[in-house]
């Protein structure tokens, strides 16, 4: 892109074959536009229904249960063994999961969707010398774009007239105080964005003034555009989740494999049937493999993002609810994420030493200071809904005005008691501004208001040494400091100059004011540091603005702790590395800088969170492990970069979707200790009896039941299951720790021996023990039906074993009344085809006595008493 800034304005409109008077004819607009396409970021291709269904089923759960499927739909086609029905299940979950994925994918982008219809743009052009609004989209280069105060610049352009004109570029460049723009300032060097002053540019906002420009750039050639681009570059790595999930499946196919084949190879050395063995094996296999655990786990994903949804967080991606569980840094944007972006009166000095603090309350001395200073600006005050006060115009006129209307009183009535008669506009050589007032009937007042740096030669009068003292302290405090001066004239003045009017001025006082912290940000980063979460703020702003808000939010403790992106850049990766656990803040940083921070912390072995508004964050929170983007004042292309959208731009909504990522994180470790506790025992239970010579306990049909239905409905629940106690308490989950850390290894096989020894005492009482029952003789099918019966139950009422790690009786069924009602409704089921007659035939099953029925019940209940045992031994000890 050429550097536009370097030409004049009549070699840019020569150029671009355009007009500073009548602007572009209509029919070279359309000519343009059919040349360079809309005003708008090329959007991402994508991706068509059968990819999007092709790519859900690459999970590698998905892809064994796709084999054990294709290995039953054959053996039941192509031999006399097997039923159709087991691989008709097996397809139904596959299919179930599939379809869960695309649709709660779907509904994020149909809200952000919605989000971005609010945010519709037009654009005020002049066209055949007429001037008219059109949609922003349809803006070419060579359009004279009209730019006018509190509108939103909808291309990147080169100024040709400016008048008093302010932009702030925060979204841009990440500094929050405005730009003043002149169409007549030249550069033959290279200029950072925020210095090239005859430049206007996409997505900044008009603050103050009026001016008109020459487009140069749309769409992807403008510099939000150039960033948008580097977005696509990078390719989407798996979350934390997605890599443990695919380890527990690679882990669980070994075991599957090797089990299977150890069952073959026995069932060999025993001399059984071969076809009937690989059955056998097959079936094993399929036991193995937790058939309902990706449904499980979308299904509780599904649940975390409605459940943030309702916190005002809309999820794009569905695995970024449980990474953001697991994040240890969240580095966020300054501007506009942790402040307010608006401005504040924060103190006012008004003479002697009488400090005033607004917060505190503001007494009459601050109020004559800002009452005389607010005759001083060019702000527009209008009523909002609900009869709100809205103030618009420059960010620092906007304040002092805000805190005259928030104390009983309003530029209104100021100005019609002061007339304004005559004004000295802001100018970049004077820095300062200057009005004319009536004053009563004979005397006339005027104001001058300006950086006190550049007011104090100008005053004569008042306390200018005590003044100088206050203006540093304020500085210090990162405040912005305006001074505010007045003469009084007998006389109309008839010579409106700078001369004549900021001259022998008598000081009134000091305004010290600041863009503020969001007042719920220093909670949630106290609540973050209790998490164990580390909050970094990284901003386009000055150290001094930067480390003053860190300080007030909590962020920074040393000044040691700050950093100047110049500072940042002479530092290696290595040093950086090194010394980014002691950083907290990063101030007057670039795009690239703000990526590098991110993956330094990666590098370090933190899963990081960025948050960010604007488009100098995208890159970043494309970066991050998982992006949040402000719904409100952020940017399309930030949006399009996140996982998360906030849709109230409050950084407290990030602290509160981290406790409800690690709910969702906690819930998915409590659904696989619940499912592999039966997975694992049943293929004990299968080796033990094969290997002592009892034959098959389970047929394939049998297994998958337990699987699907005792196993999968009230694991459905679990998602649903509320945070635990503290949760915010404990240390981030480290990226690199496995699913089974931190003992679930061992809850799994203690159950999984539990359930082991009751099924096969079971089976053993059903099939060899006639004294069991007086009317139903001992077989082996009636002890696999009490087996079946046995593991069904027990594995059912487990459900509650693992919801917490309380006693059982110390959780209120109300707490997850959906998990109570799976769990009887699978206890029915199960309950039903074992006595019905059909059912019965299908799942391979036979009548049994109400003895054996007995013995299902004390038996299935085991597991919850020897549970409850561990849970006491293990509360005793901590007590």
């Amino acid at each position: 892109m050429m550097d536009y800034y370097k030409k004049t304005a009549d070699e840019i409109v020569k150029g671009f074959s355009s007009q500073t008077q009548d602007g572009l004819s209509n029919k070279e607009a359309q000519t343009r536009y059919e040349k360079y396409g809309p005003n708008r970021f090329a959007e991402e291709k994508k991706d068509s229904m059968l990819k999007k269904v092709l790519l859900s089923l690459t999970d590698f759960t998905t892809l064994v249960l796709m084999v054990a499927a294709i290995i039953s739909f054959y053996t039941a086609i192509a031999t006399e063994h097997g039923d159709l029905f087991e691989g008709i299940l097996i397809i139904a979950i596959i299919v179930i999961n599939s379809v869960l994925t695309i649709v709660q994918e779907g509904n994020a982008e149909k809200a952000l969707s919605a989000l971005q219809d609010m945010n519709k743009q037009t654009a005020s052009v002049i066209r055949e010398g007429q001037q008219k609004d059109i949609d922003a989209d349809e803006l070419v280069p060579g359009d004279l774009l009209v730019i006018e105060n509190g509108a939103m610049i909808a291309a990147d352009a080169r100024l040709t007239q400016a008048s008093q004109l302010r932009i702030e570029e925060s979204a841009l460049t990440g500094e929050s105080e405005p730009v003043e723009k002149d169409a007549d300032f030249i550069s033959e060097e290279e200029l950072p964005l925020g210095d090239q002053q005859n430049m206007v540019f996409k997505g900044c906002t008009v603050v103050n003034g009026r001016g008109q420009a020459i487009v140069t750039g749309t769409g992807m050639e403008t510099e939000m555009g150039k960033i948008a681009g580097l977005l696509s570059d990078s390719g989407t790595s798996l979350t934390p989740l997605q890599k443990r999930l695919n380890q527990l499946g690679k882990q669980i196919s070994l075991i599957a494999l090797v089990a299977a084949a150890l069952v073959f190879f026995i069932g060999y050395l025993q001399n059984e049937p071969l076809l009937e063995m690989f059955m056998t094996s097959v079936s094993l296999a399929v036991a193995a493999v937790p058939e309902t655990l990706t449904v499980i786990v979308t299904l509780t994903l599904a649940y975390g993002v409605q459940k943030m949804a309702k916190k005002n967080a809309i999820i794009r991606r569905l695995p970024a609810v449980e990474t953001l569980g697991t994040a240890s840094v969240i580095c966020s944007d300054k501007t506009g994420t942790l402040t307010q972006n608006k401005m504040q009166v924060r103190r006012v000095w008004s003479r002697g030493d009488e400090v005033t603090d607004v917060e505190d309350g503001m007494t009459a001395e601050a109020m004559e200071v800002l009452k005389i200073a607010s005759l001083c600006t060019d702000v527009i005050v209008e009523k909002g809904e609900d009869d709100e006060v809205v103030v618009k115009g420059n960010p620092t006129e906007v304040a002092i005005v805000r805190a005259i209307e928030e104390n009983y009183h309003t530029k209104k009535e100021l100005d019609e008691e002061y007339p304004r008669i005559a004004e000295l506009p802001f100018d970049s050589k004077r820095k300062m501004m200057t009005t004319v007032h009536k004053m009563g009937n004979k005397k006339f007042l005027s104001v001058t208001k300006g950086a006190f740096d550049v007011l104090m030669p100008k005053f004569h009068y008042g306390d200018v040494e005590r003044a100088q003292v206050v203006n540093d302290r304020f500085g210090k405090k990162a405040l912005r400091v305006i001074a505010v001066g007045y003469r009084v004239f007998e006389e109309e003045p008839t010579e409106i100059t700078s001369e004549n009017l900021e001259q022998d001025l008598r000081l009134l006082g000091l305004v010290g004011m600041i863009d503020p912290p969001r007042p719920e940000s220093k909670g949630a980063i106290k609540k973050a540091r209790k998490a164990g979460i580390k909050t970094v703020m990284i901003t386009g702003d000055h150290v001094v603005t930067a480390s003053a808000i860190a300080k007030e939010l909590g962020i920074l403790n040393h000044k040691k702790q700050a950093i100047s992106g110049a500072q940042l850049q002479k530092l290696t990766d290595e040093e950086l590395d090194g010394k980014v656990k002691e950083l907290t803040v990063y101030a007057r940083v670039t795009p690239e800088d703000k990526i590098r921070i991110v993956k330094s912390w990666q590098r370090t072995g933190a899963v990081v969170a960025m948050t960010g508004d604007g488009v100098n964050d995208a890159p970043a929170l494309n970066a991050s492990n998982v992006g949040c983007a402000m719904g409100i004042t952020g940017t399309d292309v930030a949006k399009g970069a996140a996982d998360i959208v906030l849709t109230d731009d409050n950084f407290a909504t990030i602290v509160d979707a981290v406790a409800q990522g690690r709910t969702v994180y906690q819930n998915i470790r409590k659904a696989i200790n619940f499912l592999l506790s039966c997975n694992i025992s049943e293929i004990f239970i299968v080796l033990i009896a094969m290997l002592i010579g009892w034959g098959a306990p389970f047929s394939a049909v049998q297994l998958l039941f337990v699987n699907v239905v005792a196993d999968g409905l009230p694991g459905f629940a679990l998602g649903r299951e509320p945070a635990e106690a503290g949760i915010m308490n404990e240390p981030p989950i480290p990226a690199h720790e496995g699913i089974f850390a931190r003992g679930l290894w061992k809850k799994i096989a203690v159950n999984a021996g539990i359930f082991t020894v009751v099924t096969l005492f079971g089976y053993y009482l059903g099939s060899f023990v006639d004294s069991v029952s007086p009317w139903v003789d001992a077989s082996p099918e009636v002890g696999q039906t009490v087996a079946f019966l046995v593991l069904a139950y027990s594995s059912i009422i487990h459900v509650f074993n693992v919801r917490s790690s309380r006693s059982i009786f110390q959780v209120k069924l109300s707490s997850n009344k959906s998990l109570f009602e799976m769990a009887v409704l699978a206890i029915l089921i199960t309950t039903a085809i074992a006595l019905l007659p059909f059912t019965q035939e299908l799942f391979n099953l036979v009548h049994i006595s109400l003895n054996h029925w007995f013995l299902v019940a004390i038996l299935s209940i085991v597991p919850v008493f020897v549970n409850e045992m561990i849970k006491f031994h293990f509360s005793s000890d901590e007590d």
